[in-house]
């Protein structure tokens, strides 16, 4: 397979480079060619039966026919389909830790059993989000999310796009174990009508279990006689949530096999479900499982995921390019580069393959971006006139996300179009200060409107694009080691009595942590 694999990038490496403009020139369909519109519906039903929709557009990218084609060998060469068949059926595609990843299944897209344990989980939540609702623990206002990692970027993501101005329940997600960022959420939050979600895969991660304690001491000290009967535990290790105190039945277990960047889907979407309600929640999955539907059933460049991983790669490995910009034309999807920076560069920042060898080329390319149109008077110099080759992708709504007037949304939508034409086409000036050379490259991600199940599907599509770049290059994305060393050093540091380089020992002590 490997040789196969190189024989497979070396016709990629050979591809001739084209100009954008010249791809246009020579190819008057290419629109057609490299645009999709993929419909969220479960029956296909067009859009004027109602259906939600999003359309899909890799034409300003360098992809040509030939280009997918070597790629579609380098898929077949890299075992993709079975990879792909692997990771639904339930069996290991973590080799490192012998582990499946049965994300999809907490979706109803995975191996039976999967699915049943997922939708009994779910069932179980969904008795704990409506009894919350209906006034079982009281009056509930507020909602104090702690996590890390996973276990909050889901959540802040969903709740900041879909709980603006209809929340159920307030929710505030805290991650940082900085105490100002906690301090925040107490300052605007009733104790009296606070719950407090606990949000740890092992319910031993350190800095989630210490602004857990704070916050029940918070709780405490204002008058709350039952602390630890406000809390909600979201954990695949339930018996280590009722040692540290939390009533049995405010635990809502998820599996072992689902990892922490893949679990707003399961107990860890508790928050988003609180805070938009359970048909909303379902919503989500649903659009979530029309991608994986989509990408389990298709093959080539007509599955969409491989098929951005095709761009992704060919930036990265063949154009050298080292990170890949993501702008949201749209206020509520402004976390959303945060949510991919864990996504894809914790899945696919390795430098081993998935057997334990060098990689020979650039993995993950680094994400960064931002919202549109404030990183036009931010960033984009850089993207026009620097020098870098940043490849973009733009993601907008065709619906606006607000009631003021429409010009509002006109120029947001004119401005993300008209980047995406000036990237590509520049602009030639005999001034050189005012030369803008084009020919870079970018995709749009164009949604009919962001409900909660375009939301959804706008996840599932980077996870499985994630995936599919992994199997490409031969690596693991599913294990995360690199996250552990620092962790590591800190708690010897916690502990005392161990030597550290100069630099590090000067800083313990300018600190007062020697």
């Amino acid at each position: 397979m490997g040789d196969l694999r190189a024989k497979s990038w070396a016709k990629i490496s050979a591809q001739p480079e084209s100009t954008l403009a010249q791809l246009f020139s020579d190819h008057p369909d290419r629109v057609a060619q490299l645009s999709t519109r993929f419909l969220l519906s479960d029956d296909g039903q067009d859009e004027e039966a109602g259906a939600g929709g999003i359309w899909f557009d890799w034409s300003k990218t360098h992809l040509t026919a030939s280009l997918i084609d070597d790629f579609n060998e380098l898929a077949g060469a890299a075992g993709f389909a079975d990879m792909r068949r692997r990771l639904f059926a339930g069996e290991v595609v973590n080799p490192t830790e012998g582990r499946a990843a049965e994300h999809p299944a907490l979706r109803g897209v995975g191996r039976d059993s999967s699915v049943e344990e997922a939708e009994a989980l779910r069932h179980r939540m969904r008795m704990l989000v409506g009894a919350i609702h209906a006034g079982a623990l009281g009056e509930v206002k507020h909602l104090i999310h702690i996590g890390i990692g996973g276990s909050a970027l889901g959540p802040a993501l969903a709740v900041d796009a879909l709980a603006r101005d209809l929340a159920l329940v307030d929710v505030h997600v805290i991650s940082n174990i900085d105490g100002v960022a906690l301090e925040a959420a107490f300052a605007v939050c009733d104790p009296q009508t606070t719950l407090v979600a606990v949000a740890s895969k092992t319910f031993t991660t350190i800095e989630t279990m210490t602004n857990a304690t704070s916050a029940l001491k918070w709780l405490a000290d204002n008058g709350v006689s039952d602390p630890s009967g406000r809390v909600i535990a979201l954990t695949a290790a339930p018996e280590r949530a009722v040692e540290w105190g939390v009533d049995e039945t405010r635990i809502l277990p998820f599996a072992e096999s689902v990892g922490g960047r893949y679990s707003l889907w399961s107990s860890i979407g508790f928050p988003v479900a609180i805070a938009i309600g359970w048909e909303d929640f379902e919503s989500m999955l649903a659009g979530a499982a029309a991608i994986d539907r989509h990408f389990r059933d298709s093959d080539g460049a007509d599955n969409l995921p491989l098929r951005a991983a095709f761009s992704d790669l060919y930036y990265a490995r063949v154009r050298g390019a080292q990170t890949r910009a993501v702008f949201a034309y749209d206020e509520r999807l402004r976390l959303l580069p945060d949510y991919l920076q864990q996504l894809e560069m914790e899945s696919n920042g390795k430098s081993v393959t998935a057997e334990g060898a060098p990689v020979d080329a650039p993995t993950a390319p680094i994400t960064w971006g931002g919202v549109g149109t404030d990183a036009q008077h931010a960033v984009f110099q850089l993207l026009h006139q620097g020098t870098h080759l940043v490849p973009v992708d733009f993601i907008a709504s065709i619906a606006p996300g607000d009631d003021l007037d429409a010009a509002h949304h006109r120029i947001l939508l004119m401005n993300c179009f008209a980047q995406g034409a000036a990237l590509m086409s520049g602009r030639h000036s005999d001034d050189p200060a005012r030369n803008y050379p084009g020919n870079r490259p970018s995709a749009t991600i164009l949604c009919d409107d962001l409900d909660p199940a375009t939301l959804g599907a706008l996840i599932a599509f980077h996870e499985h694009r994630t995936f599919a770049a992994a199997v490409l290059m031969g690596i693991n994305p599913f294990d995360q080691f690199g996250v552990e060393l620092g962790k590591e050093i800190a708690k010897k540091i916690q502990q005392g009595g161990e030597s550290f380089d100069p630099s590090t020992e000067n800083l313990l002590a300018l600190a007062g942590l020697d």
